[in-house]
């Protein structure tokens, strides 16, 4: 490991598809000459890190800007009714097949993904084996995909409990520990009322994006029907911003009981969850969120 007083360990945090700025933040970090030493992550974290540690972020930046929301489609292999809306095989067989895979053993630099043990109340650390068994276990967001079974365990998302996992980081021999929190304060510049545009962010009217978000809502409106006749309550919308708000005040407690050497705060309102289409923009946002937040560090 490098000692120039550059070498971090990176914490990625959860947040669905804001978790693409990470993309933009490691960038930049390579950029500016720090050593990435050791990287602990959670969900999309997990997948971010995951792939960055295997050697590969640079195939999976290209392959996520180019997704659109009836790609998005493709990808999902619907389970209807076993514990969850996406199997998730098709979505990480896709990704073994642009990256490659590897045990996390063997990578170059130390990768811890955090997933939650609901049953026992605890979190998982995986530190070893396969190293997209490790990112499916960490992306079982709950309701969208199926639990992950791992030596007998069904585990979930990490961000249920640990939305920034900077416990796992405590060992290392690394000069700065810089943690992303995807689940920030909300930015009030993002906000818009009904009928207007949002100028920070593409249309969500289009026909493909009303067939993604229609798919999902049909299905979990077909276990709670008598939810399903008001027509102005989108499903999906309020479990996205309650996990969102969940993770937002688990994220806060956790940071305040660990500080990390700095943090990198991502509004928690800039994206969905599931708006992976917007992969320019949010890596984009990382990029620019560490120039405004560590250019004067170096």
């Amino acid at each position: 490991m490098a000692h120039s007083g550059r070498s971090i360990s990176l914490v990625l945090g959860s947040g669905g598809a804001r978790g693409l700025a990470h993309i933009g933040i490691i960038n930049w970090l390579e950029e500016h000459d720090y050593s990435i030493d050791s990287i602990a992550g959670c969900s999309i974290g997990a997948l971010v890190g995951g792939v960055y540690a295997l050697g590969k972020l640079d195939e999976f930046s290209h392959w996520v800007k180019a997704i659109n929301k009836v790609e998005q489609l493709k990808l999902l292999d619907f389970s209807f009714g076993s514990g969850g809306l996406v199997k998730g095989d098709k979505i990480i067989n896709t990704l073994i097949a642009l990256t490659g895979e590897s045990l996390i053993e063997d990578l170059s630099i130390p990768f811890t993904a955090v997933a939650a043990d609901i049953a026992n109340e605890k979190e998982v650390w995986i530190r070893q084996g396969p190293i997209f068994d490790a990112i499916r276990a960490s992306i079982s967001l709950p309701l969208l995909f199926t639990p992950f079974e791992r030596k007998g365990i069904q585990l979930l998302d990490g961000g249920i409990l640990n939305p920034v996992p900077i416990a796992p980081t405590f060992g290392d021999h690394t000069d700065q520990t810089f943690a992303v929190n995807l689940a920030g304060a909300p930015d009030l510049t993002l906000v818009h009322e009904p009928g207007e545009t949002n100028t920070n962010k593409p249309s969500d009217t289009d026909e493909e994006s009303s067939m993604f978000r229609q798919r999902i809502d049909q299905f979990i409106e077909s276990f709670s029907p008598e939810v399903a006749t008001k027509p102005s309550l989108s499903l999906y919308t309020i479990a996205d911003q309650a996990f969102d708000t969940m993770q937002g005040a688990i994220a806060r407690q956790k940071l305040a009981a660990y500080p990390p050497d700095l943090v990198l705060e991502v509004p928690r309102n800039l994206c969905g969850t599931l708006e992976f289409d917007r992969g320019e923009e949010m890596i984009q946002f990382g990029y620019d969120l560490a120039e405004k937040s560590l250019s004067s560090l170096s």
